[in-house]
Parts: structure tokens; C-alpha cells; sequence
């Protein structure tokens, strides 16, 4: 896609574009996901996102709510592999991203793959590890290759880890330390349907479903990558990125935008906060048939992506604020251009 000739304040028509062959297959792809996993629409939204922006998901939510469905409806609707890893307290290192084997008959080691190295990896319960070895994958996840020994091997090239947690019971868990959470692309927050969509999933699951998954004709790894580049040229205007840019540093000192959230962060969002923006935004806007992006698109993706990179102060902390409220808080605050 060009980058529109148009001025910021112009016609926004002048930046729509034709529907592309890789928006048809991502439309087919939500629509079908809509099938599969009821009353989760921002679930869905966010793995298209993390899928084109080539990111990784950290999902908090209740057991039973369609996020372990979710992943491997996607992951049976591309051209993709997928592994589901359950961490446990007694997991190793070696259990996620494998290690060298001896072989008796040749004398010499020989290095196994772990789950890692798939297309969709899901993390359940990620929480539930030792430190060791949430290392172990968020390095798979920084570094897109795992080392062993003296040699690395590269993860595939459409890699995507959803990790989840379970916010009701903290008993034996390892909480994730915040400089590791800075990996996660978006921190997304899945709570329960209401009661026209519980009916709705009663009856699904009561007619079997909504049908093989095997019936939906899977879409090939060349339009994801085909797809990201649409994204790459998909237009944000100077004065957005200036406000992204602010936005950013203001999680770090908020008193220049809003003096009454002086005192309340200890350490704000890194640089990596700015360009998941930028992808992201850009994503949606994708998603959504355009190829400009604009204030809504950053706003809808804003909380996920700063919720898990904001540090509050102690004292915020005492007072009951959470990071949810100081990125809501300091959104409004910060001026749109």
C-alpha cells in the first residue's frame, strides 16, 4: 500500500483501499473463530492481532473460558502445528525447549526438539513453573531460537506463544517477574459471558458443536506473511506517532499530563510498549479494512498493551490503584493531536 497523499484533516475516504485477498482470508478466519468460541470477540481480536504482528499473547482468566478452545481453533484453521504445554511446579527446562540425547549405537549426542518448537505453542498455567523455566520459554519467545549446549537452533518462522494464567488461585504459583513480562506483545483479560451468550453455548455444545474442524479449509502460512506486510505499510500519521511516543514516556513521569498520578509509578513502560503500539494499531487497523490508522485503534489496544509493563509505587499500591486505572487515567489525560 502507498502512503495517502492526503493531509491528516483531509477526506478520510481518500485513505480506504480494496479489500486485499489476505483481509478476505483473515475475515473468513474471525468468522469462523466467532463459531468456534462464543462470547470471547476480544480474545479472537487479539490472537489476529498477535498473528500479524508477530507477537505473543499472556492471557488472564478463570479455567473454562475458551482460552485453551481458542488457540487451537486458530491453530486447526491455518497451516500450522500446535502444542499444548501443561507447567507444572516439577517441570524442567529441558521439558519445553528439549536437549541433547545420547544415541549409544554412533557414540554421540543428538539434539531432540521440545514443544517449543511448534507454529502455536499454548503455555498453560504459565505461572505454575518454576523460574528456570519460564526463562527458558520467554528466551525461546525474545530470541526466536533456542539454545543447547554450544549450538542454537532456530524456532520456526510463525511462531506464536499464548501463555495463560489463572487469577483465583495463587497458592504454589511462581508469579511472572515484570522485566520478563515486558516480552508479552499484549496482557489480555478474558472474564465470563452473560447469560444470552451461556445460552448460546449450551446449545452448541449440546448439537455438537459447530462441526468438524477439519471442514474449514485451512489457510496456508503464506498469507499470515503476506498479511504482515499489508500491515508494514499500513499509514500512521506523524502527529499519531508523536502522541504514541508521549504516551509512552508519560507511563514513566505521568505529572506533566496529570499531576494527581505524580508519585504513583515506579517504573513505567519500556520502549518496547511504543513499538507494540505501532503494531498493533496498525493490525486493527488492518483488520478493520483500512489502511491508515486511527485514535480508536490505539485506544482499543492501549490497556493491553501497557497493563503488564506499568510498575505502581508502593504507596499507589497501598491505596488500592491498579495499573488499569493509571493507564485509563492517563489516556484521558494525555491529549489527542
Amino acid at each position: 500500500m502507498q502512503q495517502p497523499a492526503a493531509s491528516e484533516n483531509g477526506n478520510v475516504s481518500e485513505l480506504r483501499g480494496a479489500q486485499t485477498p489476505a483481509q478476505a482470508e483473515f475475515d473468513r478466519l474471525r468468522e469462523h473463530l466467532e463459531e468456534c468460541v462464543l462470547g470471547q470477540p476480544v480474545l479472537i481480536d487479539r490472537l489476529l492481532i498477535a498473528l500479524l504482528s508477530n507477537g505473543h499473547l499472556l492471557v488472564e482468566g478463570a479455567p473454562g473460558l475458551a482460552k485453551t478452545t481458542a488457540v487451537k481453533a486458530v491453530a486447526a484453521a491455518i497451516d500450522a502445528d500446535y502444542h499444548r504445554i501443561q507447567f507444572t511446579p516439577d517441570l524442567l527446562p529441558a521439558d519445553v525447549t528439549g536437549s541433547d540425547v545420547y544415541e549409544p549405537e554412533s557414540g554421540t549426542f543428538r539434539f531432540r526438539p521440545g514443544p517449543v518448537f511448534h507454529n502455536l505453542v499454548l503455555a498453560d498455567e504459565v505461572n505454575r513453573a518454576p523460574a528456570k523455566v519460564q526463562s527458558a520459554l520467554l528466551e525461546a519467545m525474545g530470541e526466536h531460537h533456542v539454545t543447547v549446549g554450544q549450538s542454537s537452533y532456530p524456532l520456526p518462522e510463525l511462531f506464536l506463544v499464548m501463555a495463560t494464567q489463572n487469577p483465583i488461585e495463587h497458592e504454589g504459583t511462581y508469579p511472572l517477574p515484570e522485566a520478563q513480562l515486558d516480552r508479552f506483545l499484549m496482557h489480555v483479560r478474558v472474564g465470563h459471558p452473560d447469560a444470552a451468550v451461556e445460552r448460546e453455548i449450551m446449545q452448541l455444545v449440546r448439537n455438537g458443536g459447530s462441526g468438524s474442524l477439519d471442514a474449514f479449509p485451512r489457510i496456508p502460512q503464506r498469507v499470515i506473511f503476506e498479511a504482515r506486510e499489508e500491515v508494514e505499510d499500513v499509514y500512521l500519521s506523524p502527529s499519531l506517532e508523536d502522541y504514541v511516543a508521549h504516551l509512552v514516556v508519560a507511563t514513566r513521569d505521568p505529572s506533566p499530563f496529570a499531576p494527581e498520578l505524580a508519585g504513583q509509578v515506579a517504573w513505567g513502560a519500556s520502549p518496547r510498549a511504543t513499538i507494540a503500539l505501532d503494531r498493533c494499531s496498525r493490525a486493527r487497523a488492518w483488520l478493520r479494512g483500512r489502511n491508515y490508522v486511527s485514535p480508536e485503534d490505539l485506544h482499543d489496544v492501549v490497556g493491553d498493551i501497557l497493563r503488564h509493563r506499568v510498575l505502581l509505587s508502593f504507596e499507589a499500591q497501598a491505596e488500592g490503584r491498579t495499573p488499569d486505572a493509571f493507564v485509563e487515567t492517563l489516556v484521558a489525560a494525555v491529549p489527542l493531536p
